[in-house]
């Protein structure tokens, strides 16, 4: 029984769900049927961003904090 995270496509609520099975989702402020599941953080930790440089405090791989 999974808690996905979603985002109401009408309104903007972000919110949580448990969801069984091919459970049809709603928004939990509208009750629209156009959400996104949104990417989990906790799913992703662990895995590196491709175009990251690797320097916290830029987005440039060749500046003096990145050396």
């Amino acid at each position: 029984m999974p808690i996905f995270e979603y985002k109401c496509g009408e309104c903007g609520q972000e919110f949580e769900k448990l969801v069984f099975g091919n459970q049809e989702i709603t928004c939990s402020k509208c009750e629209s049927k156009n959400t996104n599941k949104k990417m989990s953080v906790f799913g992703m930790s662990g895995v590196e961003n491709p175009t990251s440089s690797g320097c916290s405090s830029c987005s440039s791989s060749t500046c003096s904090s990145c050396k």
